[in-house]
């Protein structure tokens, strides 16, 4: 069961990112007027930021577990997955809990930078964060190499 959640959580994980990035931030933008759309958004984003955390850590205690069954428990070096989970939590603190959190002043002209640079930031935190959770999905959904379903001849 563990190996199953390990290789479905990803890709629900990468699906969650862009649903929101292809369908929900265009459709607020498109049926609200863009301050009321914005705040949906931000709203959104919170919820997402969370969830995103929550993932990581889920995956990275899979992962560990994993780990732990292929090889011995002294063996505690950080696997590929590992450094894609850490990379993903990275651009999520970073994007939401520490650029997103300045885009207010910024939307009223303080701080040093502008709204528009705050927003482009996160935006490439987002995406970065995708591409991570893309590869990670795309690495675990690989059956186990060791494993053939057919006889060898």
């Amino acid at each position: 069961m563990l190996l199953r959640a390990r290789r479905i959580l990803p890709g629900m994980w990468l699906g969650l990112l862009v649903c929101i990035a292809a369908m929900v931030a265009p459709a607020c933008f498109a049926v609200l007027p863009s301050a009321d759309a914005g705040r949906v958004l931000a709203r959104i984003f919170v919820q997402e930021a969370w969830l995103s955390l929550f993932f990581a850590l889920t995956l990275w205690l899979l992962e560990r577990a994993h780990t732990r069954r292929l090889q011995h428990a002294a063996s505690r070096a950080p696997t590929r997955h590992t450094w894609l989970l850490a990379g993903t939590a990275a651009c999520t603190l970073l994007g939401y809990f520490a650029v997103q959190r300045g885009m207010p002043a910024a939307r009223l002209g303080q701080g040093m930078f502008s709204f528009g640079q705050l927003h482009l930031v996160s935006t490439v935190f987002y995406a970065l964060k995708t591409l991570l959770v893309l590869v990670l999905a795309w690495r675990v959904a690989d059956p186990d190499p060791s494993f053939s379903p057919r006889p060898s001849s």
